[in-house]
């Protein structure tokens, strides 16, 4: 198993449009992506403009193949305005 984390601060303005872009990109990659095991977009009301993805994927190379995906592009592309920050942290393996 595979494990990325990622941390998105949005630009205020943005918010609303960002967030329903972020969840087709999530169930994009779930219904799709064969190497794609869960993909969670997670906010906090105490950081309204923060989102917080926990993805799974059988390997790096899966992940990898996500970057590649028609939906994740088109998902970069479009959000790329209305991210101020971005975070992205690999974990190699997952113990359960």
């Amino acid at each position: 198993m595979f494990a990325v984390t990622v941390v998105f601060k949005i630009r205020k303005e943005s918010f609303e449009v960002f967030l329903p872009l972020m969840i087709e990109n999530a169930k994009a990659s779930l219904k799709i992506e064969s190497g794609c095991r869960q993909f969670d977009v997670c906010s906090d009301p105490v950081r309204p403009l923060e989102i917080f993805l926990y993805e799974i994927y059988d390997d790096a190379a899966a992940f990898q193949a996500h970057l590649e995906t028609p939906h994740f592009k088109r998902f970069d592309v479009a959000a790329a305005a209305m991210i101020e920050e971005k975070s992205v942290k690999t974990y190699a393996k997952v113990v359960s």
